[in-house]
């Protein structure tokens, strides 16, 4: 009989402990499992390189500060990482959500978590419809169904259930665009705006995002993280098309929004108290980005109006960043990437207050709190 060598011992060990891990260890309660991560282009890690879309950040400079990729695009709409990005690094998920679409979201990788979200994608299904095409977040849900039999297949019925209830965070972050690219679009949604009211339009958000939630839920999603809508009035693209000066926003856009959030906080209320074993976290992200703007010279930064990577206007703020853009040398400097979107300096304040941060921004619990419940 051949003798057994030490390292081969060793080898079956290994093996065996990471077959544990994916087998045994995923439906404990150790620890966070998946971050699955739906929404617009805030969280979009890349699902738009796979449409046909005239939507996309897989071009530089986006991703300039990207570590990951060696600064290299990856179509997040961002300088570098995006909220969710940073938040499953800070809950020590080992790698971030694969974007669904992406060719390697299959197998052991989607143990980690998976990212549905898509740059133009809204809660109303004509969100978006601008730029061709775009995954709402009825289509992201669906996506998620097909994920969820995976879950089941790779790690079987019962502790699949347990993994992705007890051990895995929902995180939703959608809602601008169904104001930016639908009821406020110039012209495209002129007949909306005649024919439905702000209160019926908001109405219609709220009822779709309900069953969309419902929808979650029936599908063992029970830890969710909700984003209410920013200050949209006060992005460089809403401040240069309406010739503002640096210190103001455009009053019917952060009005519209105000009037979603409100709603979208009762909702949460509600479904609270109405599915059993659920819980539906609050990010208050427009007060927090709203601090930021008004004071950012408190967070080290030189501007909250004008776009880092952009042209057109005072704030750098029509066209959408790309490589003939003008790119500003002190990217930690700028509250803003881009025309529409946050840079990585403040995605991480952002990150950090959902994480550790008080009931001013998250509650009933922060983020931190949350993975260890």
């Amino acid at each position: 009989m051949a003798s057994v060598k030490p390292w081969s011992l060793v080898l079956v060990v290994f093996c065996i402990m990471s077959l544990s891990y994916f087998v045994n260890g995923a439906g404990s309660n150790e620890g966070l499992g998946a971050s699955f991560i739906f929404g617009d282009s805030l969280v979009d890690a890349g699902n738009n390189n796979y449409l046909q879309t005239l939507s996309r950040a897989n071009i530089p400079p986006n991703g300039i500060d990207f570590k990951a990729s060696g600064g290299q695009p990856t179509g997040r709409y961002t300088n570098g990482r995006t909220i969710g990005d940073i938040v499953g690094e800070e809950l020590g998920v080992p790698s971030y959500a694969v974007p669904y679409l992406a060719p390697n979201s299959t197998g052991k990788a989607i143990l980690y978590g998976v990212n549905y979200a898509s740059g133009g994608g809204g809660i109303m299904n004509a969100t978006g419809r601008i730029f061709v095409n775009r995954l709402g977040l009825d289509i992201q849900i669906d996506y998620f169904n097909n994920t969820r039999k995976q879950f089941d297949k790779l790690l079987g019925p019962s502790k699949a259930k347990d993994y992705i209830s007890k051990r895995s965070i929902f995180s939703i972050t959608i809602g601008a665009n169904d104001f930016l690219n639908n009821y406020l679009l110039p012209v495209l949604s002129v007949g909306a705006r005649i024919s439905e009211s702000p209160d019926a339009f908001i109405d219609d958000m709220i009822n779709h995002l309900r069953n969309q939630l419902t929808r979650l839920y029936q599908l063992d999603a029970r830890k969710f993280v909700i984003g209410n809508v920013g200050p949209i009035g006060c992005i460089p693209y809403q401040k240069t098309i309406n010739q503002l000066n640096e210190n103001e926003c455009v009053d019917l856009a952060n009005k519209l929004a105000m009037q979603y959030n409100r709603r979208l906080k009762e909702l949460l209320s509600e479904l609270n108290g109405k599915l059993q074993g659920a819980i539906f976290v609050h990010a208050n992200v427009y007060d927090l980005v709203m601090e930021l703007i008004t004071n950012y010279t408190k967070y080290g930064f030189t501007t909250a109006s004008k776009a880092c990577c952009g042209n057109g206007g005072q704030f750098a703020g029509i066209i959408p960043c790309g490589p003939t853009s003008s790119l500003c040398k002190d990217r930690e400097k700028h509250v803003f990437w881009d025309p529409y979107h946050p840079s990585e300096a403040a995605n991480v304040i952002i990150a950090r207050q959902l994480l550790n941060g008080s009931t001013k921004y998250i509650s009933p619990v922060n983020l931190k709190q949350l993975s260890n419940l």
